[in-house]
């Protein structure tokens, strides 16, 4: 065994590793160096500092810290070994641990922590388990703390779970026991580092080129436009896109439980609801930001999902003037989103009638998007619909959908985006705003 192994204090002193040794190391003695080093980092650097460093900068500077501790120290460490040593200083010092190669990964964007050893992603549409590990449920509630700690927020046994979000605007959410029957688990929703825009999304097939300028000519022309869907159907991705179609000039204020929507706009304000402190109080509520965001002169206002009773409070933004509004809700179709909006509605107390809550969809809310995740992974838009009234009824009628024909012999679902040959009445609102759109994209059947 190579000396510097022997050496299992570290102590000062001089331990020389052969190339050929380092290529034979085991993981549980470079953890042995990294152990000690990341020792004395905690006591003898300040890490706060650290973390909050541009990446390469982070880089460098664990690399020089711990070059001076090498030469105090007179340790002899080949090149090879030493970078190992550094990656995973970084890694447990200022990083994510283990989720830190996997965070690199662009094509990966899902990561789900089921325990230390039961770490799965989803890639390219599809989940599948990975050979990453941790060491042990400390481990995993070690990288846990890590990431919420910048953002304030707290996890313990009396609030065992929580969302927050990387720097990059990854979504996390955690738990712990006693909810997590089997110890702490992490569930990451990652993004790209360069937001999609509808051009990717048109070539992904998640909805037809017709289909995209329809909703880009909504946008311009300030209908009020809700997006619903399932988890992971890309409800916040199709969000970020339709905003990117807003016309420069406007005032904009998006709202969110934890900021995630990422657009560059010059006239914007973002602002994030909080959770309770650890003594129960200093909450702030979506539906608060929503009434103060009427008093900053938003001329559209963009809430990230609606999950409550600050439902209320968002029709009543959009039916004040505020068009061009947009949101989302968790629902499995047009119909749902309605139904869940009304229940949301009526869980703020007031004394409103059935009646009075479907007048509010009809003069707040123009169109519902439905996004969907197929069987085969894919996103795709199943329905585009325009919210009516007749004799006091409320309707959705269908402009776009997609049409399911059956599954090829590889799990792909196979299909065609139509019109329904229904004219919606916004048409008539894109018009006024000097917008060419021909009413041939209506026409009934198979977008070509």
């Amino acid at each position: 065994m190579s000396s510097w192994i022997q050496k299992a204090g570290i102590k000062p002193g001089t331990a020389v590793l052969s190339s050929a040794g380092a290529e034979n190391i085991r993981d549980q003695e470079v953890d042995r160096w990294v152990r000690h080093y990341k020792n004395r980092l905690i006591k003898e650097a300040d890490l706060a500092s650290i973390t909050a460093l541009e990446p390469v900068e982070r880089k460098q500077t664990i690399e020089r810290l711990v070059s001076a501790m090498i030469e105090e120290e007179r340790v002899i460490i080949p090149s090879q070994v030493m970078q190992e040593i550094i990656k995973q200083l970084i890694n447990e010092s200022v990083g994510y641990g283990p989720l830190e190669a996997l965070l690199e990964d662009d094509e990966i964007t899902e990561i789900m922590v089921n325990g230390p050893k039961a770490i799965f992603i989803e890639k390219n549409g599809r989940l599948e388990k990975t050979t990453v590990r941790f060491k042990d449920e400390n481990h995993i509630r070690h990288i846990i703390d890590r990431i919420i700690a910048p953002i304030g927020r707290r996890i313990d046994e009396s609030s065992p779970m929580v969302d927050a979000r990387l720097h990059d605007g990854s979504r996390v959410n955690a738990a712990i026991p006693p909810v997590s029957l089997d110890g702490p688990v992490i569930s990451i929703r990652k993004f790209k580092r360069d937001p999609f825009a509808m051009e990717d999304l048109i070539q992904f097939d998640s909805f037809h080129p017709v289909m995209g300028e329809f909703l880009k000519a909504l946008v311009k022309a300030k209908c009020n436009i809700l997006v619903s869907g399932g988890t992971g159907s890309g409800k916040t991705t199709l969000l970020n896109v339709l905003s990117s179609a807003i016309p420069p000039g406007e005032r904009i204020v998006t709202i969110e439980d934890m900021a995630e929507l990422r657009f560059n706009y010059d006239n914007l304000v973002r602002m994030e609801a909080r959770p309770p402190n650890m003594e129960g109080t200093g909450e702030i509520a979506i539906g608060h930001l929503v009434k103060n965001a009427l008093r900053m002169r938003p001329d559209r206002i963009i809430v990230g999902e609606v999950r409550g009773t600050e439902a209320l409070d968002m029709l009543q933004a959009m039916n004040t003037g505020h068009e061009g509004s947009l949101t989302t809700v968790h629902a499995n179709s047009p119909k749902d989103a309605l139904g869940r909006l009304e229940a949301m509605v009526i869980m703020s107390g007031l004394p409103l009638s059935v009646d009075v809550i479907r007048g509010y969809f009809v003069g707040a809310l123009d169109i519902i998007v439905q996004s969907e995740r197929l069987t085969d992974g894919k996103r795709r838009l199943v329905n585009i619909s325009e919210i009516t009234e007749d004799n006091g009824k409320v309707y959705l009628k269908d402009i776009f959908r997609f049409s399911r024909k059956g599954t090829d012999e590889n799990g792909r679902v196979l299909g065609d985006f139509e019109a329904t040959g229904y004219i919606p009445e916004a048409y008539q609102k894109i018009r006024s705003f000097g917008l060419t759109l021909s009413d041939d994209i209506f026409k009934e059947g198979t977008l070509e």
